[in-house]
């Protein structure tokens, strides 16, 4: 394969993500900049649910929105709408963050942020699956230390909003988590510039596997 080395200037969630699922779909996603089909369908009610939200949340009129909402983007929407943390102060939704960490730069497009008696939450509502280990994924570990260092806060909180199970998954800053969080980036993205990658997986199925070798 081709060398990775100080190919990117910024490292998202998702570009980390899908290194540690496979480094051959890393490959033709972010290095090759290969785009296969997505679920359309999918992808637009999570689009839309996203909308409403930011726009919600900036106290924007969103009647005509809620008229065309579909039955089940108007059930979850009626959850979402309805969290706590909705009526939380309102800080910034759809909002590009980055933090340097090491030689690295982490960020991407965190959801929405609001606060609370000066303690902030990160919110991220997820129509699909909450990840399998939330206090370690790549998305809590990036906006936690963004959203700390930029608003100059201990009191920092991740919150997965389980659009699917109506439920929530919260995670909690702490120094020991920070030390461990900047670790664990600084890791995947040394192996990235490492050029060690493992070989083809064994009943590979993702979208790239046509053009995989």
């Amino acid at each position: 394969m081709e060398n990775f080395d100080n190919r990117f200037s910024l490292y998202s969630p998702n570009m980390l993500k899908t290194f540690q699922q496979c480094e051959r779909k890393f490959f033709f996603k972010y290095v090759k900049n290969i785009s296969m089909p997505v679920n359309d369908a999918v992808f637009e009610f999570g689009k839309n649910i996203h909308a409403l939200a930011s726009y919600y949340l900036k106290k924007e009129n969103i009647d005509k929105m809620e008229c065309s909402l579909s039955d089940k983007e108007r059930e979850v929407w009626g959850y979402l709408k309805g969290i706590k943390y909705f009526s939380y102060e309102f800080v910034e939704s759809e909002y590009n963050l980055s933090v340097k960490i090491g030689d690295y730069i982490f960020g991407g497009r965190i959801d929405a942020i609001v606060k609370n008696n000066n303690e902030y939450f990160i919110l991220d509502y997820k129509t699909g699956a909450v990840p399998k280990n939330p206090k370690f994924d790549y998305q809590t570990m990036t906006y936690i230390m963004a959203v700390k260092e930029f608003f100059k806060s201990e009191r920092v909180n991740f919150v997965y909003i389980d659009l699917k199970n109506k439920d929530e998954v919260k995670i909690q800053y702490t120094e020991e988590l920070g030390n461990e969080y900047k670790q664990r980036l600084i890791n995947v993205v040394e192996k990235i510039n490492s050029n060690e990658f493992s070989a083809k997986q064994a009943g590979c199925s993702c979208e790239y596997s046509s053009i995989c070798f």
